[in-house]
């Protein structure tokens, strides 16, 4: 499961659990620090602010070479482009900073964000042992109207299956990325799954856009978004070369996201 719609809007996972764990958090630091009528919710919002803000810069420095082309692609954080160790290390210092000026505070904070990231990891375990981790078995088509496999297409390469829309600009922003990478990553399988809509809507978007994609197949019922857990587009899947699936995107790719990604399923290449 990769989203949960609220009503029409499909809100990602992974921001759920962070504000479930966040209103744990608090809850279990003002429970601990009653006494003394302290609360850590304001602690609590610098460390993740903190944690957003570094965790950016380091992802940023690590990809400048891409960045520099775009220089304001680098405020867009809607690529997702977040360093984690650096984040940690961020929210771990603000609240040992404001430990050290308000002692007080250190017994609500430790409490408060031990039980925080139990409940996170928590969830994170259960909604990963919900998900279907293999190569969907979705039956899909090519423009042509053959049928296609996705295991077939990965012929042991890791995949790149992406799930679009001529409708979802978004999806009409990152298919040129996408499109570049499929061009040089030539030890990668690309597919391009349409969700929802006619091989001749498919087809006229990328003959209009001069999109010369391989691997683009329809889906025509959107079975491959359901079956990945994701109402969202784009969605974007990354599988390595035994089929499983390691690490997922909502929203648009930028071509920094996009590498960071590839970097994980990769296969090295021998010398």
């Amino acid at each position: 499961m990769l989203t949960l719609n609220l009503g029409s809007l499909p809100v990602p996972i992974a921001l759920l659990l962070l504000a479930v764990a966040l209103l744990v958090a608090a809850g279990v630091g003002r429970l601990v620090g009653r006494d003394q009528q302290i609360g850590i919710g304001n602690v609590l919002g610098d460390m993740l602010w903190a944690a957003l803000l570094v965790a950016r810069i380091a992802f940023v420095a690590a990809w400048f070479d891409l960045y520099r082309k775009a220089p304001w692609s680098m405020l867009d954080i809607r690529d997702g482009g977040f360093t984690l160790w650096a984040g940690l290390l961020a929210a771990i210092g603000v609240a040992i900073w404001r430990g050290w000026r308000r002692p007080a505070l250190r017994k609500p904070l430790i409490w408060g964000v031990a039980a925080g990231v139990l409940a996170w990891g928590g969830m994170f375990g259960a909604i990963q042992t919900m998900n279907n981790a293999a190569l969907p078995q979705v039956a899909l088509t090519t423009l042509a109207g053959d049928s296609a496999d996705l295991a077939a297409l990965a012929a042991g390469k890791p995949m790149v299956v992406n799930l679009w829309a001529t409708w979802c600009p978004p999806c009409r922003r990152e298919m040129p990325v996408l499109a570049a990478a499929q061009k040089q990553e030539t030890g990668v399988s690309f597919v391009f799954v349409n969700q929802g809509e006619e091989g001749s809507t498919a087809q006229r978007y990328l003959n209009s856009e001069k999109l010369d994609l391989a691997n683009v197949l329809l889906d025509p019922g959107a079975r491959l978004g359901r079956e990945v857990g994701s109402g969202s587009l784009p969605t974007t899947l990354f599988y390595d070369t035994h089929g499983r699936l390691v690490d997922t995107h909502l929203g648009q790719l930028s071509a920094a996201s996009l590498a960071s990604k590839l970097s994980k399923i990769r296969t090295p290449q021998k010398p």
